[in-house]
């Protein structure tokens, strides 16, 4: 990790120093770490607020970076700036997009073919059918499925996504190194292993209420389309639908039994003009995605989880023998030799003899 990210990281910890502030800062400084060491006084006079001056000060006396940095890297969790490349696109592209995001697993090129699915946590039988067939069709066809790990709507997208092969992302209202709710810790796990836990919290942030809204920003930030299957008049879903909206992204609802309270708030975003999913067909023809399925054949160039990715990032066309990725990704050798197997078979890489391999094309995530 370089200096200049450590220094987004630290202005990351400071409450009152968000997307704004962060431009604010950049701009006068040039830099981040040069901003980190400046007096007070200097971050006073170009306008930010005395509450954060006082949360800025406090952070630059009680927090060590560089042990902050070893923690994270121990934690195997990846951190991405507005600076990084590999930002998700679809996220810089929306306003305010945040600074800095937390990763716990991977993220591919073929995210960025990525539709949210959100909803009540309260959903009833209906819901759950609509849920599971959406997430099934859309992942099975080479979409990725982002949600919230939340009970309800968001844990059925997120399970049916991965049982139908596909890649999923939840985005949290806390750190990616606390699970919320507790129950979902063996799909967060999954999840990890088969897309990514994503947050612009940091790690250890615990999930209050206030941060739901913000984190609903993010889920429909990262999609193209934001698919409501069922959501009361106060569901927080309709946040995320309204932050699609701002965001020029579609916005689809579910219809439902007028008399349903969990079809209230979509029924009425059809009445505000959504489009109407009747079927999940409707979003690949709304999306216009017919080539999806020629991109889905692509996606097996990219790595499946976190070990391939792990893999793909020591290696090089320059033949390597097995002990020396062992000893580079610092992962046990059976794991090791069991992925290398499924990466010669999907053309990620060649065995050349000997226990020694190499990457044959450029791969995405590499």
């Amino acid at each position: 990790m370089n200096d200049e990210k450590k220094y987004w990281i630290g202005f990351n910890l400071v409450k009152g120093i968000g997307s704004v502030r962060f431009k604010q800062i950049q701009a006068h400084f040039g830099n981040l770490s040069e901003a980190w060491l400046a007096p007070i006084e200097i971050f006073r006079d170009i306008g930010i607020p005395a509450k954060a001056l006082k949360n800025l000060s406090a952070v630059r006396e009680e927090v060590d970076l560089d042990r902050l940095c070893e923690t994270i890297a121990n934690d195997d969790v990846l951190v991405l700036t507005l600076l990084d490349e590999d930002y998700p696109r679809l996220l810089k592209e929306i306003d305010q997009s945040p600074p800095v995001i937390y990763i716990k697993g991977s993220l591919t090129p073929a995210d960025e073919f990525a539709v949210a699915m959100v909803g009540t946590r309260r959903v009833t039988a209906y819901g759950q059918q609509v849920a599971r067939d959406t997430s099934t069709y859309l992942a099975g066809h080479g979409l990725t499925i982002v949600s919230g790990l939340a009970r309800g709507v968001d844990a059925l997208a997120h399970q049916h996504a991965l049982q139908a092969g596909g890649r999923t992302i939840a985005v949290l209202g806390c750190g990616v190194d606390v699970v919320y709710p507790p129950e979902h810790r063996q799909l967060a796990e999954a999840i990890v292993e088969n897309g990514a836990l994503i947050s612009d919290y940091p790690l250890g942030t615990q999930p209050e209420g206030s941060n739901f809204p913000p984190r609903n920003r993010v889920i429909s930030g990262l999609s193209l389309a934001t698919i409501v299957v069922e959501a009361g008049e106060r569901s927080g879903a309709l946040i995320t639908a309204d932050f699609a909206v701002e965001q020029g992204r579609d916005v689809f609802a579910v219809p439902g039994y007028i008399f349903s309270p969990a079809s209230r708030g979509t029924n009425r975003l059809i009445q505000k003009g959504a489009f109407v999913m009747s079927s999940p067909q409707d979003v690949l023809d709304v999306l216009d995605l017919s080539q999806i399925e020629d991109y889905k054949d692509a996606r097996q160039v990219f790595p499946a989880d976190t070990t391939e990715a792990k893999i793909l990032q020591v290696m090089d066309y320059e033949p390597m023998h097995i002990d020396e990725i062992c000893n580079q990704t610092q992962l046990p050798i059976e794991k090791v030799s069991a992925s290398l197997t499924l990466m010669e078979l999907k053309g990620m890489i060649q065995h050349v003899g000997g226990m020694r391999y190499s990457a044959i094309r450029e791969i995405g995530g590499k």
